[in-house]
Protein backbone atom coordinates (compact mmCIF):
# COMPACT_ATOMS: atom_id res chain seq x y z
CA UNK A 1 0.00 0.00 0.00
CA UNK A 2 1.46 3.11 -0.57
CA UNK A 3 1.80 5.74 2.03
CA UNK A 4 2.45 9.49 1.98
CA UNK A 5 4.35 11.70 4.10
CA UNK A 6 4.37 15.29 4.28
CA UNK A 7 7.45 16.86 4.94
CA UNK A 8 9.28 13.94 6.51
CA UNK A 9 13.02 15.30 8.55
CA UNK A 10 14.85 12.18 7.40
CA UNK A 11 18.62 11.91 5.81
CA UNK A 12 18.70 11.48 1.81
CA UNK A 13 19.64 7.81 2.79
CA UNK A 14 16.54 7.14 4.62
CA UNK A 15 14.83 9.23 1.97
CA UNK A 16 15.75 6.65 -0.30
CA UNK A 17 15.01 3.42 1.28
CA UNK A 18 11.24 4.61 2.20
CA UNK A 19 11.20 5.17 -1.49
CA UNK A 20 12.27 1.84 -3.19
CA UNK A 21 9.42 0.26 -0.59
CA UNK A 22 6.49 2.33 -2.63
CA UNK A 23 6.50 5.92 -0.03
CA UNK A 24 6.04 8.52 -1.53
CA UNK A 25 7.01 12.08 -0.01
CA UNK A 26 6.12 15.36 -0.80
CA UNK A 27 7.65 18.53 0.42
CA UNK A 28 6.50 22.64 0.83
CA UNK A 29 7.93 24.76 -1.65
CA UNK A 30 11.71 25.93 -0.89
CA UNK A 31 13.64 28.89 -2.59
CA UNK A 32 15.03 26.92 -4.77
CA UNK A 33 12.36 24.55 -5.66
CA UNK A 34 10.60 28.60 -6.43
CA UNK A 35 14.09 29.73 -8.59
CA UNK A 36 13.39 26.38 -10.73
CA UNK A 37 9.86 27.27 -11.25
CA UNK A 38 10.14 30.86 -11.85
CA UNK A 39 12.94 30.35 -14.47
CA UNK A 40 10.07 28.17 -16.43
CA UNK A 41 7.63 30.71 -16.27
CA UNK A 42 9.42 32.85 -17.44
CA UNK A 43 10.45 30.34 -20.44
CA UNK A 44 6.73 30.04 -20.77
CA UNK A 45 5.91 33.96 -20.75
CA UNK A 46 7.99 34.66 -23.41
CA UNK A 47 6.39 31.70 -25.77
CA UNK A 48 2.89 32.31 -24.66
CA UNK A 49 3.16 36.34 -24.98
CA UNK A 50 0.02 38.01 -23.72
CA UNK A 51 -1.93 35.04 -23.37
CA UNK A 52 -2.39 33.27 -19.94
CA UNK A 53 -0.37 30.08 -20.43
CA UNK A 54 -3.39 27.98 -18.35
CA UNK A 55 -5.98 29.10 -20.78
CA UNK A 56 -4.15 29.27 -24.21
CA UNK A 57 -5.82 26.11 -25.62
CA UNK A 58 -8.89 27.90 -25.76
CA UNK A 59 -7.49 30.75 -27.67
CA UNK A 60 -5.50 29.10 -30.80
CA UNK A 61 -5.92 26.08 -32.70
CA UNK A 62 -4.36 22.44 -31.42
CA UNK A 63 -1.64 22.59 -34.21
CA UNK A 64 -0.08 26.03 -33.03
CA UNK A 65 -0.78 25.12 -29.29
CA UNK A 66 1.32 21.71 -30.20
CA UNK A 67 4.25 24.02 -32.21
CA UNK A 68 4.76 26.51 -28.90
CA UNK A 69 5.25 23.48 -27.02
CA UNK A 70 7.86 22.04 -28.96
CA UNK A 71 9.78 25.03 -29.30
CA UNK A 72 9.16 25.39 -26.02
CA UNK A 73 9.79 22.52 -24.07
CA UNK A 74 13.21 21.68 -25.94
CA UNK A 75 14.04 25.40 -25.05
CA UNK A 76 13.93 24.33 -21.26
CA UNK A 77 15.85 21.35 -20.70
CA UNK A 78 18.95 22.48 -22.42
CA UNK A 79 18.59 25.78 -21.36
CA UNK A 80 21.68 26.10 -18.69
CA UNK A 81 20.43 27.54 -15.95
CA UNK A 82 18.22 24.53 -15.60
CA UNK A 83 20.72 22.56 -14.88
CA UNK A 84 22.03 24.79 -12.23
CA UNK A 85 19.21 25.35 -10.68
CA UNK A 86 18.55 21.70 -10.32
CA UNK A 87 21.88 21.17 -8.53
CA UNK A 88 20.77 23.72 -5.79
CA UNK A 89 17.51 22.06 -5.19
CA UNK A 90 19.40 18.77 -4.88
CA UNK A 91 21.70 20.20 -2.67
CA UNK A 92 18.70 21.43 -0.37
CA UNK A 93 17.60 18.41 -0.07
CA UNK A 94 20.96 17.15 1.36
CA UNK A 95 21.81 14.93 -1.65
CA UNK A 96 25.47 13.97 -1.89
CA UNK A 97 26.01 15.98 -5.17
CA UNK A 98 29.57 13.80 -5.99
CA UNK A 99 27.39 10.39 -6.03
CA UNK A 100 23.68 12.03 -7.13
CA UNK A 101 23.29 11.44 -10.69
CA UNK A 102 20.28 13.34 -12.25
CA UNK A 103 18.66 13.70 -16.00
CA UNK A 104 18.01 16.93 -17.70
CA UNK A 105 14.94 18.34 -16.37
CA UNK A 106 11.30 18.00 -18.56
CA UNK A 107 8.50 20.67 -18.60
CA UNK A 108 5.33 18.36 -19.03
CA UNK A 109 1.81 19.58 -20.00
CA UNK A 110 -1.74 17.74 -19.86
CA UNK A 111 -4.12 20.21 -21.06
CA UNK A 112 -7.55 19.71 -20.28
CA UNK A 113 -10.58 18.36 -21.88
CA UNK A 114 -8.90 16.61 -24.21
CA UNK A 115 -7.65 18.86 -25.89
CA UNK A 116 -4.12 17.69 -27.27
CA UNK A 117 -2.91 14.03 -25.26
CA UNK A 118 -0.40 12.89 -27.71
CA UNK A 119 3.00 13.18 -28.43
CA UNK A 120 4.53 16.55 -27.11
CA UNK A 121 1.49 16.62 -24.16
CA UNK A 122 1.28 12.64 -23.95
CA UNK A 123 -1.47 11.84 -21.71
CA UNK A 124 -0.11 8.59 -19.71
CA UNK A 125 -1.87 5.68 -19.35
CA UNK A 126 -0.61 3.65 -16.86
CA UNK A 127 3.09 2.56 -16.81
CA UNK A 128 6.20 1.83 -14.65
CA UNK A 129 8.59 3.98 -15.62
CA UNK A 130 10.99 0.71 -15.63
CA UNK A 131 9.05 -0.45 -18.45
CA UNK A 132 10.70 2.08 -20.46
CA UNK A 133 14.27 0.96 -19.40
CA UNK A 134 14.93 3.12 -15.99
CA UNK A 135 17.20 1.46 -13.28
CA UNK A 136 15.20 0.16 -10.29
CA UNK A 137 17.09 2.86 -8.24
CA UNK A 138 15.66 5.80 -10.12
CA UNK A 139 13.68 7.98 -7.80
CA UNK A 140 11.20 11.25 -9.87
CA UNK A 141 11.03 14.19 -9.04
CA UNK A 142 7.73 16.31 -9.63
CA UNK A 143 7.09 19.71 -8.95
CA UNK A 144 3.58 21.77 -10.62
CA UNK A 145 4.62 25.30 -12.12
CA UNK A 146 1.35 26.72 -11.43
CA UNK A 147 -1.41 25.61 -8.94
CA UNK A 148 -2.74 22.28 -9.14
CA UNK A 149 -5.73 20.08 -8.43
CA UNK A 150 -7.09 16.65 -8.10
CA UNK A 151 -8.48 16.85 -11.69
CA UNK A 152 -4.90 17.62 -13.31
CA UNK A 153 -2.47 15.74 -11.43
CA UNK A 154 -1.24 12.06 -11.70
CA UNK A 155 -3.14 8.77 -9.73
CA UNK A 156 -0.86 6.00 -8.04
CA UNK A 157 -1.87 2.88 -8.19
CA UNK A 158 -0.86 1.06 -4.89
CA UNK A 159 -2.01 -2.29 -5.47
CA UNK A 160 0.44 -3.15 -7.82
CA UNK A 161 3.26 -2.20 -6.21
CA UNK A 162 4.25 -5.30 -5.73
CA UNK A 163 1.80 -7.28 -7.76
CA UNK A 164 2.55 -7.48 -11.51
CA UNK A 165 0.71 -6.09 -14.54
CA UNK A 166 1.11 -8.02 -17.60
CA UNK A 167 2.81 -5.44 -20.41
CA UNK A 168 4.29 -4.88 -23.40
CA UNK A 169 7.66 -3.70 -21.71
CA UNK A 170 9.37 -6.86 -23.74
CA UNK A 171 9.30 -5.35 -27.35
CA UNK A 172 10.56 -1.48 -25.29
CA UNK A 173 14.36 -1.13 -26.20
CA UNK A 174 15.42 2.24 -24.61
CA UNK A 175 18.23 2.75 -27.68
CA UNK A 176 15.42 1.95 -30.72
CA UNK A 177 13.72 4.21 -29.11
CA UNK A 178 15.85 6.94 -28.96
CA UNK A 179 16.58 6.24 -32.35
CA UNK A 180 13.59 6.07 -33.82
CA UNK A 181 10.65 7.91 -31.55
CA UNK A 182 11.62 10.16 -28.99
CA UNK A 183 12.37 12.77 -31.69
CA UNK A 184 8.52 12.45 -33.38
CA UNK A 185 6.91 13.37 -30.33
CA UNK A 186 5.86 16.81 -31.80
CA UNK A 187 4.64 15.30 -35.23
CA UNK A 188 1.54 13.40 -32.93
CA UNK A 189 -1.05 15.98 -32.66
CA UNK A 190 -4.21 13.80 -33.19
CA UNK A 191 -3.45 10.24 -32.35
CA UNK A 192 0.35 9.03 -31.07
CA UNK A 193 1.25 5.68 -32.78
CA UNK A 194 4.27 5.00 -31.37
CA UNK A 195 4.62 1.53 -29.71
CA UNK A 196 4.98 2.22 -26.02
CA UNK A 197 4.69 0.13 -22.73
CA UNK A 198 1.42 -0.26 -21.84
CA UNK A 199 -0.78 -3.12 -19.82
CA UNK A 200 -1.85 -5.83 -21.71
CA UNK A 201 -4.57 -6.71 -19.00
CA UNK A 202 -7.40 -4.64 -17.36
CA UNK A 203 -6.09 -2.50 -14.49
CA UNK A 204 -7.92 -1.83 -12.01
CA UNK A 205 -7.56 2.49 -11.40
CA UNK A 206 -8.82 2.25 -7.88
CA UNK A 207 -8.13 2.45 -5.33
CA UNK A 208 -5.59 5.04 -6.49
CA UNK A 209 -4.08 8.10 -4.53
CA UNK A 210 -3.59 11.38 -5.79
CA UNK A 211 -1.21 14.19 -4.54
CA UNK A 212 -1.79 17.91 -4.72
CA UNK A 213 1.54 19.62 -4.14
CA UNK A 214 1.67 23.62 -4.25
CA UNK A 215 3.39 25.44 -6.53
CA UNK A 216 6.93 24.73 -6.32
CA UNK A 217 5.95 21.59 -4.18
CA UNK A 218 8.65 18.44 -4.71
CA UNK A 219 6.69 15.16 -4.86
CA UNK A 220 9.07 12.12 -4.84
CA UNK A 221 8.52 8.89 -5.46
CA UNK A 222 10.34 6.01 -7.33
CA UNK A 223 10.37 4.89 -10.37
CA UNK A 224 8.65 1.42 -9.96
CA UNK A 225 5.39 3.18 -8.67
CA UNK A 226 2.60 2.03 -11.05
CA UNK A 227 1.06 5.78 -12.10
CA UNK A 228 -1.10 7.39 -14.88
CA UNK A 229 -2.16 10.68 -15.70
CA UNK A 230 -5.46 12.00 -14.88
CA UNK A 231 -7.62 12.70 -17.02
CA UNK A 232 -7.54 16.62 -17.11
CA UNK A 233 -11.40 18.43 -16.53
CA UNK A 234 -10.00 21.52 -14.33
CA UNK A 235 -10.46 23.91 -17.37
CA UNK A 236 -6.40 24.21 -17.27
CA UNK A 237 -3.83 23.05 -18.64
CA UNK A 238 -1.56 22.15 -16.14
CA UNK A 239 2.49 22.45 -16.23
CA UNK A 240 5.03 20.85 -14.28
CA UNK A 241 8.62 19.61 -13.80
CA UNK A 242 10.01 16.41 -13.90
CA UNK A 243 13.23 14.71 -13.33
CA UNK A 244 14.83 11.91 -12.15
CA UNK A 245 18.05 11.13 -9.92
CA UNK A 246 20.39 7.84 -9.07
CA UNK A 247 22.29 7.32 -6.06
CA UNK A 248 25.39 5.74 -7.96
CA UNK A 249 26.48 3.76 -4.45
CA UNK A 250 22.35 2.12 -4.62
CA UNK A 251 23.11 1.42 -8.61
CA UNK A 252 26.27 -0.46 -8.21
CA UNK A 253 24.81 -2.16 -4.80
CA UNK A 254 21.99 -2.90 -6.85
CA UNK A 255 20.13 -1.26 -3.74
CA UNK A 256 16.53 -0.29 -5.01
CA UNK A 257 12.92 -0.93 -6.22
CA UNK A 258 11.52 -4.36 -6.50
CA UNK A 259 11.03 -5.75 -10.33
CA UNK A 260 7.48 -7.61 -10.41
CA UNK A 261 7.50 -7.28 -14.07
CA UNK A 262 9.53 -5.11 -16.73
CA UNK A 263 10.94 -7.02 -19.55
CA UNK A 264 12.71 -4.30 -21.37
CA UNK A 265 16.07 -4.12 -22.56
CA UNK A 266 19.07 -1.31 -22.98
CA UNK A 267 19.08 1.19 -20.10
CA UNK A 268 18.70 5.15 -19.40
CA UNK A 269 21.42 5.24 -16.88
CA UNK A 270 23.96 6.82 -19.78
CA UNK A 271 21.74 9.65 -19.70
CA UNK A 272 22.00 10.75 -15.90
CA UNK A 273 24.82 13.43 -14.71
CA UNK A 274 26.65 14.15 -12.02
CA UNK A 275 25.54 17.20 -9.87
CA UNK A 276 28.40 18.23 -8.82
CA UNK A 277 30.01 18.60 -12.21
CA UNK A 278 27.63 17.16 -14.44
CA UNK A 279 29.91 14.44 -15.61
CA UNK A 280 27.55 11.23 -17.22
CA UNK A 281 27.49 7.78 -15.49
CA UNK A 282 30.98 5.78 -16.47
CA UNK A 283 30.28 3.62 -19.01
CA UNK A 284 31.51 0.11 -16.82
CA UNK A 285 28.56 1.20 -14.58
CA UNK A 286 26.60 1.08 -17.30
CA UNK A 287 27.63 -2.07 -19.00
CA UNK A 288 27.65 -3.51 -15.70
CA UNK A 289 23.83 -2.79 -14.93
CA UNK A 290 22.61 -3.57 -18.33
CA UNK A 291 25.23 -6.60 -19.06
CA UNK A 292 25.70 -6.47 -22.44
CA UNK A 293 27.33 -3.77 -25.28
CA UNK A 294 25.15 -2.87 -26.87
CA UNK A 295 26.27 -1.71 -30.68
CA UNK A 296 24.31 2.04 -31.24
CA UNK A 297 24.05 2.71 -27.39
Amino acid sequence: MTTVLSNPDITDDERRSRLYTGQVLVYAASLESLALIEHARNLIADAFGSMDPQTAQYDMPVDDFARVLAELKPKFIHHPKSKDLMRALLSSFGCDLDRTYFDVPRMRTSTSDEFLTSGISYAFHPHRDTWYSAPFSQLNWWIPIYPVVPENVMAFHPHYWSNPVRNGSRRYNYYEWNRTSRLTAAQHIKTDTRDQPKPEEPVHLEPQVRVVPEAGGVMLFSGNQLHSTVPNTSGRTRFSIDFRTVNIEDVVARREAPNVDSECTGTSLRDFLRARDFERIAEDVALTYEGLTPADA
